[in-house]
C-alpha cells in the first residue's frame, strides 16, 4: 500500500493540475472582456474629477466617449473637398457603437487647411473596436489628398487597446522561449526544463481563471499592465521557486542514493521554509498595495499575490510529483552521483567557493568599496523625472491618436476636443464663466445647453450668446439638480504641462463655487493619488518585510542588514536606469508610479534571494558555525540564486516588448535591480557584511553564541576577525 500510494499521490497531484490548467487555459484569449483601461475608473471616489466623470451623463445624456477626427491636407480644403467630408461624416451614424445624432458638423480651421468631427461613442460598446471600424470607414472614404486621423479620449483608448493585445501572445511566447533557453543551458537537460516550464505554466493558467472571474464580478480591477505584470510574475517566481527545489532535489538524490521517495522527503523539508517564506514576503509586500488611493495600484496587489500563491503551490506540488515519478530521468543526460558523499566540511568546490574564501579574506574591504560604488550609482536618483508623462507619450513609437492630437494642436487651439468639465451651481454661472475667461490658459468657454442645434452655446463676459440671427434669444443651458456643466477649451494640449497648470490654477480659484473635471484633472489626480501610494507603501512594506525578515532567521540584525542591503541596491537600480531614459532611451520623464512598482517588486523579489541565501547559511551555521556555514551557504545556493536572477531579470526584461512607456521602464528598472541583486549583492555585499560582522548577526537568537540549543557549535575563523575559513 505504501509502494502504491508513493505512486498515486504524485499523480492525483499532476492530473489535478492538468484539469486545472485545462479550465484556465482558454481564458488567454479572454481577459479583453474583463480588462478595463480607463483611467477614470482607478481614480477614489472622492477625487474631483471622479465627481465630475459621475454628473457628465446628466448633462450629455447617455455616457459617451468622444472620439476627434481630424482631417489634414497640405493645401487649404476646397469647398468640394468640404462638402465631401460633410457627406462622408454623415454616414457615421451608420457605425455600430456611434451616436449618430450626436455627431458634430464638420469644423474648419481658421487656416483652411483642416476641419475637424466631434464623435461620440457609446462607453457600453466596444470602444476601441467602433474606433477601429471609424477608421477604416474614413480610410476609405476620405477625399484624396486628405488624411484622417482619430484622436481623442476614445482613440487613445484604443490604441492603448492594440498596444495590449500582445500581452498574451507575443510577451508570452518571448518570455518562456527566453527561459526554455537559460533552463536548458542551466541545467544542459532535455527533460527538466519543461517540466519546470510546466510547471510555471499551470500555475499562470490558474492564477489567470481565478483573477478573470474576480474580475468578471467586479471584486477586482484588471487593467491591461496588470494582466502584463500577473504573466511576467508568475512565470519568473515560479520559475525561481522550481529552481531551488530542483537544486535541492538533485543534492538529496545523491545524499540517498537515488532513492527518489527519500530525496522527495528531504528536499520539501529543505525547501518548503524558504520557498513559502519567499513567496509570503511578496505576497506581504504586493498587499500593501491594497492600502492605495489609485485603483490600478491597489488592484495590483490581489491579482499579482494570487499568481504568486499559485506559482508556490505549483513548485511545492506539481514539481516534486513530476521530479518523484522521473527520479533520476529528469536530468539525464547529465549523470547525478549516487557514490557516498563526502564529509560536509570538504564540499567547498566550485566558483562561488572560491568568491566565499575571497571575501572571507577581505571581508571588510569588499563590503566598503561594493558599498560605495552602489551609492555612486544611485546618486542617479536625482535625475529621475517621475511626475508623468504627456498621454500621447504612453506608447512608444506613436500611435494615430497621438499624431491626430499633433495635427489638432498645429490647426486649432490646442485643448480642442478634450476641454476642461466645470460643473457649478446654475446661479455661480457667470461668476465661474468669468474666471475661466480671464485666465490666459482658457481659449474659450461654452455651457451644455439642450436646445442648441450643436448641444453647447458659447459664454462671454456678457452672458450666454445667442447662435441666431439678431434677434435670436440665447439657449438655456441644461440644468440637473441646480447645477450647469461649462466646458473650458484650454490653449494648450489636454495632456501638457501648460494645461496641468492651468487646471490647478482654476481649482485654487474655483474651490468653493465649482468643481473641475476632464481629462488634464484625471491626469493631476492620477499623478497626486500616485505620489500619496507611493509614501504611504514604501515605508509600509519596509517595515513588513523586515519583520518577516527577523521571524524567519530568528535574528534582527542580519534581518537589518539584509533590509538595508535590499534598499542600497534598489536605490541604485533606480539611479542607473533614470540615467538609461534620460541618456539612453531619450524618454520624456516616467509615471509617478514607476518607482513604486519598481520598488515593490525589486525589494520583494530581492528579498527572496536573500532569504535562499541566508536560511541555507544559517541550516549551514548549525553544523559548521557562522563563518564556516556562510562559506558553505554561498557554495551551495550560489549557482541556484545566479539561475534564477537570471530568469526573472529575463522575464521582465521580456516587457519591453509591448510598445507601453510604463511597461519598458518597469522592465529596465526590475532587470537591471535583479541582475545587481544576483551577481553583487548577493555574492559580495552581503557575504562580506556577514562575515566581518560574524556570529552577531544571529542577535538576540542563541546561534551569536556559537550555542544551538544548548550543544556547542564550533565558529571557525570565529579566532581572527577576517581570517579564511
Amino acid at each position: 500500500m505504501r509502494r502504491v500510494l508513493r505512486i498515486a499521490i504524485p499523480a492525483l497531484l499532476i492530473l489535478g493540475w492538468l484539469v486545472a490548467a485545462g479550465i484556465g487555459g482558454p481564458y488567454f484569449g479572454r481577459v479583453d472582456e474583463v480588462t478595463d483601461n480607463d483611467q477614470t475608473a482607478y481614480l477614489p471616489a472622492s477625487a474631483e474629477a471622479t465627481t465630475v466623470q459621475e454628473r457628465l451623463p446628466d448633462f450629455l445624456g447617455d455616457d459617451t466617449v468622444p472620439a476627434i477626427v481630424v482631417f489634414t491636407s497640405d493645401t487649404e480644403l476646397t469647398d468640394a473637398q468640404l462638402d465631401e467630408l460633410r457627406s462622408v461624416t454623415d454616414g457615421l451614424d451608420g457605425l455600430a457603437g456611434v451616436a449618430g445624432d450626436e455627431v458634430s458638423p464638420v469644423i474648419p480651421s481658421e487656416d483652411g487647411r483642416a476641419a475637424q468631427v466631434f464623435v461620440p461613442v457609446d462607453s457600453a460598446a466596444d470602444v476601441a473596436g467602433v474606433v477601429d471600424a471609424l477608421r477604416d470607414e474614413l480610410a476609405s472614404e476620405a477625399p484624396p489628398g486628405v488624411t484622417a486621423n482619430v484622436t481623442g479620449p476614445a482613440g487613445f483608448s484604443a490604441d492603448l487597446r492594440d498596444a495590449f493585445s500582445g500581452i498574451d501572445g507575443i510577451l508570452l511566447a518571448v518570455a518562456l522561449v527566453a527561459v526554455g533557453v537559460i533552463l536548458v543551458i542551466v541545467y544542459r537537460s532535455v527533460l527538466l526544463p519543461l517540466l519546470v516550464l510546466m510547471t510555471s505554466t499551470f500555475a499562470l493558467c490558474v492564477a489567470l481563471v481565478i483573477n478573470w472571474w474576480l474580475a468578471h464580478e467586479g471584486i477586482l480591477v484588471l487593467t491591461g499592465q496588470t494582466q502584463g505584470i500577473l504573466f511576467i510574475l508568475v512565470i519568473g517566481a515560479a520559475t525561481d521557486y522550481s529552481l531551488l527545489y530542483t537544486s535541492r532535489f538533485r543534492e538529496e538524490l545523491a545524499r540517498h542514493a537515488g532513492d527518489r521517495a527519500a530525496a522527495t522527503r528531504a528536499s520539501l523539508r529543505g525547501s518548503v521554509e524558504p520557498i513559502i517564506a519567499s513567496g509570503g514576503t511578496v505576497i506581504a509586500g504586493l498587499l500593501c498595495l491594497l492600502l492605495s488611493d489609485l485603483g490600478s495600484n491597489k488592484s495590483l496587489g490581489p491579482v499579482a499575490a494570487i499568481g504568486i500563491a499559485t506559482a508556490i503551490l505549483s513548485a511545492l506540488t506539481l514539481l516534486p510529483s513530476l521530479l518523484h515519478l522521473t527520479g533520476r530521468v529528469a536530468y539525464w543526460p547529465r549523470r547525478i552521483s549516487t557514490a557516498p558523499r563526502r564529509a560536509r566540511d570538504d564540499q567547498h568546490t566550485g566558483g562561488y567557493a572560491a568568491v566565499g574564501r575571497f571575501v572571507g579574506r577581505h571581508a571588510r574591504a569588499v563590503w566598503i568599496v561594493v558599498l560605495l560604488v552602489l551609492l555612486v550609482g544611485a546618486v542617479g536618483l536625482t535625475q529621475l523625472r517621475a511626475d508623468g508623462v504627456p498621454q500621447s507619450d504612453l506608447i512608444i513609437g506613436g500611435s494615430d491618436a497621438s499624431t491626430g492630437q499633433q495635427r489638432l494642436g498645429e490647426h486649432f487651439p490646442d485643448g480642442a476636443g478634450t476641454p476642461a468639465q466645470v460643473v457649478t451651481a446654475e446661479d455661480d454661472l457667470q461668476q465661474v464663466a468669468d474666471v475661466l475667461l480671464t485666465h490666459p490658459g482658457v481659449d474659450s468657454v461654452s455651457v451644455v445647453a439642450a436646445d442648441s442645434p450643436s448641444g453647447t452655446a458659447p459664454v462671454t463676459e456678457d452672458g450666454i450668446q445667442p447662435l441666431g440671427p439678431p434677434g435670436t434669444p440665447a439657449p438655456a443651458p441644461t440644468v440637473d439638480d441646480g447645477d450647469v456643466l461649462l466646458q473650458a477649451t484650454l490653449t494648450d494640449a489636454a495632456d501638457s504641462d501648460a494645461a496641468t497648470e492651468t487646471v490647478r490654477d482654476l481649482r485654487a480659484e474655483l474651490h468653493d463655487l465649482a468643481r473641475v473635471g476632464g481629462v488634464t484633472a484625471t491626469a493631476i489626480d492620477t499623478h497626486d493619488a500616485s505620489v500619496h501610494d507611493r509614501n504611504l507603501i514604501i515605508p509600509l512594506v519596509l517595515v513588513v518585510i523586515a519583520v518577516i525578515l527577523m521571524v524567519l532567521l530568528r535574528a534582527i540584525v542580519i534581518g537589518l542588514v539584509l533590509l538595508a542591503t535590499t534598499v542600497v541596491s534598489f536605490a541604485t537600480a533606480l539611479g542607473v536606469s533614470a540615467l538609461i531614459f534620460n541618456d539612453v532611451l531619450q524618454l520624456p520623464g516616467a509615471d509617478p508610479a514607476v518607482p513604486l512598482y519598481g520598488f515593490v517588486f525589486l525589494v520583494a523579489l530581492g528579498v527572496d534571494y536573500n532569504i535562499f541565501l541566508m536560511t541555507r547559511v544559517r541550516e549551514e551555521t548549525l553544523h559548521r558555525g557562522t563563518r564556516p556555514g556562510l562559506l558553505a551557504g554561498l557554495s551551495v545556493t550560489g549557482g541556484v540564486i545566479t539561475s534564477a536572477g537570471l530568469v526573472l531579470a529575463t522575464t521582465f526584461a521580456a516587457l519591453a516588448v509591448i510598445p507601453i512607456m510604463f511597461l519598458l521602464q518597469l522592465a529596465v528598472i526590475v532587470a537591471f535591480g535583479v541582475l545587481l541583486d544576483t551577481f553583487v549583492v548577493r555574492t559580495l555585499l552581503v557575504p562580506a557584511l556577514a562575515h566581518d560582522i560574524g556570529p552577531a548577526i544571529w542577535w538576540p537568537s542563541r546561534l551569536r553564541h556559537g550555542t544551538t540549543d544548548g550543544s556547542a557549535t564550533t565558529d571557525g575563523g570565529a579566532r581572527h576577525a577576517r581570517g579564511g575559513s
